[in-house]
């Protein structure tokens, strides 16, 4: 069985047992080099008693699956050497930070997978509500409009599941994710006493930092048994100063003190805040956060052209954006007062271009 970046998890595989290879092999090498068949390592972690019996149990099922039947081969982190876990997702460090009661606590990781959004997406009757899957590396990160994205080392890679009963706010849920996001980078400099990073957000799913994308997120979700099983992903970039800008390249620009944002942190301070966030955002509607991510959008009184076709003539409409309608669309007002909700139109990778128009009564 052959690892599918045997570069980055060799020093795993060599501290691992011939019983965490699942294989009988005198040499990790050996049984790297025993089968063709492509695999993926997923090291299963809870943070108490109760998360890492159920890691255990998922383990012993082996009914994780991925799509094309790629290979999974499942182990637990207690099984695994700390001596050869350095420079990978520190996963003791993270639990440390970890406050919340359901998301997060049961965490997967990998050091080089194709996409955790897969994992939680296809296996998400298997896993635990607020399950993580996290990746040091990602080949075929899930965007938009199935854009796919290759991610390399210092970015931070995951997503998680949460399951809502209310159709019609669904599609608000991403909006929670992105300023729960913004909302822990604030906490970290807070606690950490450093100057304030001001991540923005750019509607509906990016993530701006001094008027570069640094993170974006997409959220999917399924009907099954009268419930919406939602997968959230999120990307965001921690350490690489390319292709845009990153949070540790932005701090070092006015900050000299010693410490950087770690990936570790930065994951267990989101889903401090995204718990307490979302626990609002089900009980109490979104109108409870909308002032908040008002605040930290960068939309408030922009004017976009809005095209409309009449026949064979195209008209174009100038409106200002006030904020957002109650499913989650922007709200305009035109130079003519009458106000509208903005819809992309699903062709341009930038929602700014294309956007239709719908007058509201």
């Amino acid at each position: 069985m052959l690892l599918r970046n045997p570069a980055l998890t060799a020093s795993l595989l060599s501290a691992t047992t011939k019983k965490l290879c699942n294989h009988r092999c005198s040499t990790p090498a050996a049984f790297m080099a025993s089968s063709g068949v492509a695999c993926s390592l997923l090291v299963l972690c809870g943070k108490s008693l109760a998360e890492n019996e159920t890691a255990k149990a998922i383990k012993t099922s082996s009914t994780l699956k991925l799509p094309e039947d790629e290979k999974l081969s499942l182990v637990l982190h207690s099984e695994m050497d700390n001596s050869v876990m350095q420079g990978f997702f520190q996963v003791h460090s993270y639990m440390d930070s970890l406050s919340t009661n359901q998301f997060g606590r049961l965490l997967i990781w990998s050091p080089d997978l194709n996409s955790t959004h897969d994992i939680v997406s296809h296996n998400f009757c298997e896993l635990p509500i607020g399950t993580v899957c996290i990746a040091d590396v990602q080949t075929k990160g899930r965007g938009r409009s199935k854009n796919v994205w290759e991610s390399p080392l210092g970015c931070l890679m995951f997503s998680f599941t949460m399951q809502m009963e209310d159709g019609r706010v669904v599609p608000l849920v991403q909006y929670v994710v992105s300023l729960a996001m913004t909302e822990a980078i604030k906490d970290i400099c807070d606690k950490n006493g450093l100057p304030s990073i001001d991540v923005r957000i750019k509607w509906p799913n990016d993530l701006y930092l001094n008027g570069c994308k640094v993170g974006g997120i997409l959220c999917t979700s399924t009907y099954k048994s009268k419930k919406f099983n939602v997968s959230a992903g999120i990307g965001l970039n921690v350490n690489n100063k390319n292709p845009t800008t990153s949070l540790n390249t932005i701090l070092k620009g006015f900050y000299t003190g010693a410490y950087q944002f770690q990936r570790e942190d930065v994951l267990a301070a989101f889903f401090n805040k995204f718990e307490k966030f979302y626990d609002l955002f089900v009980n109490q509607g979104f109108q409870t956060l909308e002032e908040l991510y008002i605040k930290t959008w960068l939309h408030s009184g922009q004017r976009v052209v809005v095209q409309e076709k009449n026949e064979d003539k195209v008209i174009e409409h100038v409106v200002t954006i006030q904020g957002l309608t109650s499913s989650g669309y922007l709200l305009a007002v035109g130079d003519d007062n009458h106000m509208c909700e903005l819809h992309p139109d699903g062709n341009s990778f930038d929602f700014f271009k294309g956007l239709v128009r719908r007058k509201l009564q």
